[in-house]
């Protein structure tokens, strides 16, 4: 049968997602706790690979196996193998038509910024920082001219093995919370790098540094060296995966997130 997990990881301890030689990855910790459960190794596929830094409040991944154990089996007894920094919040057998990857009709990311003159030891690896006041209404001008059908290869790494750089960007949305702003990128999907290379961007403009209106003057030019800097991944997070409602899956937890409140999927 094929079976559907999701999970929650920190980022900041691993090298991301994707199984690498001689570093520490996410699926390396989550196919090793796999074996410890069921005693047969067990590869997986999931729904978007994240860099390194980079954390997943719902992440999606599929199996293939011949064991039979209950929803609640799965999540205990995986759980009992993988580090306090990754954890199954779900389990659910699916029909063979689901895909982690191929079966997502969009994904949603956030990324969590602080801003204050000092940095916060304690927000190191979970959130990004700026130490000066941003213009907010002038990144929402500019995050508006991206929504839409667009070739974003100015925002694409030069690792990035996407067959296109065309991607339909369905939303941006920007709060500020107290010393936090919080953003809220959704769409079909998301190129290498692509959402810390438009944040840079955002930046860039909110420090004043640029005109709302460069946003678009970047994205026509179609050149990564037309952008700014890739922002850091200490506070991106896969928040959601969307999947057509067929398959009847679970909502990510959002609950363990002191910022989670802000947000309804």
């Amino acid at each position: 049968m094929r079976i559907a997990l999701g999970l929650q990881y920190d980022g900041s301890a691993f090298c991301g997602w994707q199984s690498q030689p001689h570093v520490k990855t996410v699926q390396d910790e989550l196919e090793r706790a796999l074996k410890g459960f069921t005693t047969v190794p067990i590869p997986t596929v999931v729904a978007g690979r994240t860099d390194t830094g980079v954390h997943a409040l719902g992440q999606v991944v599929h199996f293939d196996t011949e064991l039979e154990r209950e929803p609640f089996s799965w999540v205990r007894g995986i759980n009992a193998f993988l580090p306090k920094t990754v954890a199954i919040q779900w389990a659910k057998p699916v029909s063979d038509t689901f895909h982690a990857r191929f079966a997502a009709f969009e994904r949603t990311y956030y990324y969590v910024l602080y801003v204050h003159p000092v940095r916060s030891p304690m927000l190191t690896g979970r959130a990004g920082w700026v130490f000066m006041p941003l213009d907010v209404e002038a990144m929402r001008a500019a995050a508006a001219q991206w929504v839409g059908t667009h070739d974003f290869t100015s925002f694409r790494s030069s690792e990035c093995q996407a067959k296109s750089p065309i991607k339909r960007l369905h939303q941006i949305d920007i709060e500020p919370r107290g010393s936090f702003i919080h953003f809220r990128f959704r769409a079909n999907a998301f190129l290498h790098h692509m959402v810390r290379n438009l944040m840079g961007c955002l930046l860039m403009i909110g420090r004043g540094r640029q005109r709302p209106e460069w946003a678009s003057e970047v994205l026509a030019v179609r050149d990564r060296k037309a952008a700014s800097p890739t922002f850091m991944p200490d506070g991106l997070y896969l928040a959601k995966v969307g999947y057509p409602a067929e398959f009847e899956l679970p909502e990510p937890n959002l609950g363990s997130e002191p910022w989670s409140d802000i947000w309804t999927l």
